[in-house]
Formats: structure tokens, sequence, C-alpha cells
């Protein structure tokens, strides 16, 4: 197996290897029903508003690898981000592996949804906690826990010290992600039947990133008030013609 030796900044011996083919995955079913339309929503928008290029990575429950003091670590976490990827698409398979496929990721999120706080752990040994392998092994500059129930949102960002200090968010309640170049927030609403909090991205004019239900919806209004501004126009030209008539004048 070839091996990538990359040089890293903590005291962890840590590779950057391919998953083996024989590796077994966790094939647990996810636990949290809200997960699936969360992240997808947070995709959508991405690639409707053209935020998603096409050497971009967003992952949803999908493995992300690193080889800590010999042993294989992978974690999935409920999304992520990875701008860039440096290998064919169809090469990442089953799992991704920084620097050997591209770069790390800029934002991972868990969205809590059991009472162990695993989003928390900086568990060291094997196999290490969440909170510790984005913060010390992947070195994730921004690590979001978003608790669907509450809307509670936390946004850790990476210091110049490598931990994670807890964000705070702007006037108007949202946070600046400068590697993707956009706020995020969470937004109240109806979407796929469910009612409830979102994460929503915002550009940074304050514009909305809209989901594809709503650039229709735009759309048809549009499209309404066209026709409105129409009619409205066809009236008045009609009273016109009307006015002309009555004055014995032919339009």
């Amino acid at each position: 197996m070839v091996v990538a030796m990359i040089a890293t900044a903590h005291p962890y011996n840590v590779t950057w290897e391919l998953l083996p083919e024989d590796f077994v995955l966790d094939d647990e079913p996810v636990d949290n029903v809200n997960q699936p339309p969360l992240a997808a929503a947070l995709t959508e928008s991405l690639e409707l508003a053209g935020k998603l290029p096409s050497t971009a990575l967003a992952t949803t429950n999908y493995g992300i690898c690193a080889t800590v003091n010999d042993k294989i670590v992978v974690k999935a976490p409920d999304w992520a981000y990875i701008p860039k990827i440096t290998v064919p698409r169809g090469e990442v398979k089953r799992s991704y592996t920084p620097h050997r496929q591209g770069d790390i990721p800029v934002v991972v999120m868990e969205f809590l949804s059991d009472a162990e706080g695993s989003e928390y752990s900086s568990k060291r040994t094997h196999p290490p906690g969440k909170w510790f392998f984005y913060e010390q092994i992947l070195q994730v500059p921004n690590y979001i826990i978003f608790e669907p129930e509450s809307g509670s949102l936390e946004v850790h960002r990476l210091d110049e010290s490598g931990k994670y200090d807890l964000g705070a968010p702007d006037e108007n309640n949202r946070y600046w992600l400068p590697q993707m170049e956009l706020f995020i927030g969470v937004w109240q609403g109806k979407r796929e039947n469910r009612e409830g909090y979102w994460l929503r991205w915002w550009d940074e004019g304050g514009n909305l990133l809209l989901w594809g239900t709503e650039l229709v919806e735009q759309e048809r209004q549009a499209k309404e008030q066209e026709r409105q501004a129409k009619e409205v126009a066809l009236k008045r030209l009609e009273e016109l013609e009307k006015r002309l008539r009555d004055e014995g004048i032919e339009p």
C-alpha cells in the first residue's frame, strides 16, 4: 500500500492512506430523521446559486479518513464541504482521504441526535472522538454543531493555537465563513413537509441562497406580476380609446 507521508504540526503520527477495499465501514442507518433533509437543503442551495464548483465536494454522512498512529480512523460528519478534490470524482469511492485526494474539509457539521455528546468527544485513544479528530487530526477550520429541535447553532473556529474557539454571530445572528465566502445561520420555516429550524446560506450582500421550490415560486410570482401589469396597461389603453371615441376621435 502506498502511503503519503505528510508533515503535521501535532505530535501524533498521522499519514494519509486510501481506505483499503476490504475495510468494513460502519453501515448503521442514520439515527436522525432530520439529518438527510437538512444536509440536502444545504447542498441544493449551494448548487443552484453556482456556489458548488465542479472540483468541490459536499458530503453527507460520508467517511473522511486519516491514519493515526498506524490505525485507520474514519469519521462521517453529517455534512462537510471540501473546496477542491485533486483526483477524478469517480476515484472518491466509499470514503475521502485529505491530502491524498484533495483539500481538507473547510467545514464539517454534526446535527445533534443523541444524549451521549459524541460530537464533543475529545477522546484521544483509538478510536478518537469527533471533536479531537476534526480539531487535532484533520484540523478543519470550522466545526458546526446544530440542534434541529431547538435551533441552537454553535460555530467553532480553529484559532491560532490550533484549538476550537466558539464564535459569536453578527447582528443578524449569522456566522461568516471566509473559506466559503458565505454566511450561515438558522432559518425557521417549512420544507418537504418538515416545519422547524433549518441551516441556510446567505451571500456577502445578505441575500438568501434559495432552494429549488423557492426559485420556482419566485419565478411564478414574477410571471403573475408581469401578467397583472399587462392587464393594467390594457385596461388603461381601453379607457383612453373610449374617451377618444366619446370626443369623436377614432383612435
